[in-house]
């Protein structure tokens, strides 16, 4: 299915790994970046290799997370297992009689009873029952909640879709990254057949906020050009969806391959069934770079089927000539792409906008304020690290908000004191608590829109 051969004509790839911190700031002094060894070139204009600056810190923020990889894992983890011990009366009750017998067993991080820390912020995973099939709410608010489910283990999220949503658990994705030597690509699908006609989701788990790997591909600026693909395509989503570092695609290996295979023995399988692809954060930008991989392998047929992309916080995946030609893309299949941004949250703004390198958000994208009102922008609403008072504004007001939600709308939009607590780094760091995927749930249930 998948080409063996090099597929990428022309690419910028910032080898981190390779580089020591002083060959990191030596890039602020050099004139021939293309020359090191850390920083892989083809066919690169000099004007971009110019731009020491953004190249230096992408690296250096890359390098302080490679550094500290080990320490963030050992943190989230020690972090999760006590808030599944503490936060969870299965999870306590087993180990307190466990630890009487002189056993010591910690809950199993595979089971429906564990959630990670997005889960314990918002363990909601009910659909909200006033949005009906047919709605023009109601794929946004399922996609919203999917995306939230899909940071949970194998066994948490097939007991959700199968005897929450009663819905089919087609699949789930652990994937292969050459990057980063391991299985970081994430996602699941399932098949909605409430809908007409009936629609399989694909959802992709976004960043994990204590794994290194993710943050580092959020703000690589190492990019690609294709031949079937015009515009530099960023090169750290790409490989998370499969792409070898030599630019070729492998033919059976990484996240692309696995979930087009089952798909398309699903769409074969039942004729009238469209699909929907789906992702927050990291997840985002996977969902929405899988159609311009189907392109390149002229997977025709599939594109055909697709519904819709949506996104929720996704960061930028390319430079404007590539939104250009994912519009044309999208607009030719009849697929409509939906980029929900929540007020403040910061990691739309990734990678940060410059001049020459470009990193452009594409398509509408559908902006809704702290207070659920929505607007149709192209980009954001305004540039949201420049006003700094306005940000910690909001901060305050979300942190009331969680008090006042659940006396208007009812107990399930009630937050746990994490997820409040957890609102106070928004004065320290505006717009980090706003990315999270409860108020993207929120956005989508109660913001008055229509798509």
């Amino acid at each position: 299915m998948a080409s063996n051969v090099l597929t990428s004509k022309k690419y910028l790839v910032l080898k981190t790994h390779d580089a020591s911190l002083i060959d990191i700031f030596h890039i602020l002094f050099t004139k021939d970046i293309e020359s090191k060894d850390f920083v892989e070139t083809l066919e690169v204009k000099q004007e971009i290799l110019k731009e020491r600056g953004v190249i230096f810190l992408s690296m250096l923020s890359q390098k302080i997370l490679q550094y500290n990889k080990k320490t963030l894992y050992l943190f989230g983890s020690t972090f999760e297992m006590w808030l599944n011990l503490l936060g969870n009366k299965n999870n306590f009750r087993m180990f307190l009689s466990a630890l009487l017998r002189g056993k010591m067993e910690l809950p199993n991080q595979q089971s429906f009873n564990f959630l990670s820390t997005i889960g314990f912020l918002d363990n909601r995973v009910e659909l909200d029952k006033k949005i009906k099939p047919g709605d023009s709410k109601y794929f946004a608010a399922l996609t919203a909640m999917a995306s939230k489910i899909a940071y949970e283990n194998e066994e948490f999220i097939q007991v959700v879709v199968k005897k929450i949503w009663k819905m089919d658990f087609l699949g789930f994705y652990d994937c292969w990254d050459e990057r980063h030597q391991a299985n970081t690509t994430q996602g699941f699908m399932f098949h909605d057949k409430n809908t007409n006609p009936e629609t399989i989701i694909v959802a992709f788990r976004g960043t994990d906020p204590f794994n290194a790997d993710d943050w580092t591909t959020d703000i690589d600026i190492s990019w690609y050009k294709f031949d079937a693909i015009n515009g530099r395509v960023h090169g750290g989503f790409m490989k998370a969806l499969g792409l070898k570092l030599d630019g070729s695609w492998p033919r059976d290996d990484g996240a692309y391959n696995a979930i087009t295979k089952d798909l398309k023995n699903h769409l074969e399988n039942n004729i009238r069934t469209r699909f929907i692809i789906t992702g927050h954060s990291l997840g985002g930008a996977l969902a929405i770079l899988f159609p311009a991989v189907l392109e390149l392998h002229k997977e025709a047929g599939v594109l055909k089927r697709l519904e819709g992309v949506y996104t929720f916080g996704q960061p930028k995946v390319g430079d404007k000539k590539f939104g250009k030609f994912m519009d044309k893309l999208l607009q030719y299949y009849g697929v409509k792409y939906y980029r929900f941004v929540y007020s403040h949250d910061i990691v739309p703004q990734m990678p940060y906008d410059d001049s020459v390198l470009m990193f452009k958000h594409f398509g509408t994208c559908i902006y809704i304020n702290c207070i659920y009102e929505r607007k149709n922008v192209e980009e954001e609403s305004y540039k949201n690290y420049i006003d700094v008072v306005t940000r910690r504004i909001d901060a305050f007001w979300e942190l009331v908000r969680s008090f006042i939600l659940p006396r208007i709308f009812g107990s399930e939009y009630k937050e746990r004191l994490l997820l409040q607590m957890f609102r106070l780094v928004g004065f320290i760091i505006p717009g980090f608590p706003a990315h999270g995927p409860q108020e993207y749930i929120n956005a989508t249930r109660l913001a008055n829109y229509s798509l």
